[in-house]
């Protein structure tokens, strides 16, 4: 029980001091950000061992999610547009991006469920993939790719990290099911690789915002940032609500509220003045702050009932 009680106290501890470490070693960010990609898929490998193929049926849950965070994104747009184009931009596509890969992780540690968030970040993928390259397209400032190229990059960066690590797990269920159910067993291990990749991430936001900022380029700065966040608790906030009423507040908030926000920065770059992409870069420190305190919150009350 002592040993549990450790354990349980250092995951607690686990990750703000990985955000504290990543904004402190950002420097150094350039020489392990290759490692990301590594991290995501071995995660989703893990955590999608526990699904089977009939755990994948979109419902109400899944259309209301998309519709709403569609609707929001057309709302942030229009109303921030008149004021300031480039934050209307940043806080557009903080709404637009899709659902992270990593989502799922976080929903299975948090308790919700894997299968919901899991179809509903292939679902919002899909729709961005497709719908993407034409709405950014058509407010971006400098688009220089054809749709086609947009449509295949997209695909390139989103969905080998979905698709892959799921069909890998399905495959493993039906040839290998002893490796299969030991795999299942070390879900544990998504938390300490989440530990590292949000060290990594936090790191790497660090560094993008001090590359890029310019003392002219402060206030709008902040106001991207200060739009980030505000998006970010709108949408989790929401995202609980809605799935409220499915019975599963954690899975409508993670998968309303959790972003591919490295997706977000390459579409921001390459469709929208390069300063809108301080935003998402800023959603990657508001998102996990999020993360880390429903963790920590959730071990301490896990820890709670054990002890009781």
């Amino acid at each position: 029980m002592h040993l549990a009680i450790k354990r349980s106290q250092l995951k607690t501890l686990m990750l703000p001091v990985a955000m504290v470490g990543g904004a402190i070693f950002y420097p150094w960010m350039g020489h392990i950000t290759f490692l990301s990609p590594y991290l995501i898929f071995t995660m989703l490998f893990i955590t999608y061992c526990k699904l089977k193929i009939s755990d994948f049926r979109p419902n109400r849950f899944e259309a209301t999610l998309l519709a709403v965070q569609l609707a929001l994104a057309g709302a942030a747009y229009g109303l921030t547009f008149f004021w300031n184009k480039t934050l209307a931009e940043g806080v557009f596509i903080c709404f637009f991006i899709p659902t992270a890969t990593a989502a799922p992780v976080i929903t299975a540690m948090l308790g919700g469920s894997i299968s919901r968030v899991a179809t509903y970040s292939l679902m919002c993928n899909a729709v961005v993939a497709v719908a993407g390259p034409l709405v950014l397209a058509a407010l971006g400032e400098h688009a220089e790719m054809t749709f086609i190229q947009s449509f295949k990059l997209i695909l390139s960066q989103v969905f080998p990290l979905i698709i892959m690590p799921l069909a890998l797990a399905l495959i493993l269920r039906y040839t290998l099911p002893k490796v299969h159910s030991r795999i299942v067993e070390m879900q544990q291990l998504s938390f300490y690789l989440w530990a590292v990749s949000l060290f990594i991430v936090v790191g790497s936001c660090v560094s993008f915002a001090i590359k890029n900022w310019t003392p002219a380029s402060t206030i709008t700065m902040v106001l991207l940032a200060l739009g980030a966040l505000v998006a970010c608790l709108l949408q989790f906030k929401i995202g609980r609500i809605i799935g409220g009423k499915f019975g599963d507040k954690v899975s409508g908030g993670q998968g309303l509220g959790q972003k591919n926000t490295v997706l977000a920065v390459w579409l921001a770059l390459a469709y929208m003045n390069p300063m809108a992409s301080i935003a998402p870069a800023a959603y990657v420190a508001w998102q996990n702050s999020i993360n880390s305190w429903q963790l920590m919150r959730h071990e301490h009350n896990t820890r709670k009932k054990h002890t009781a």
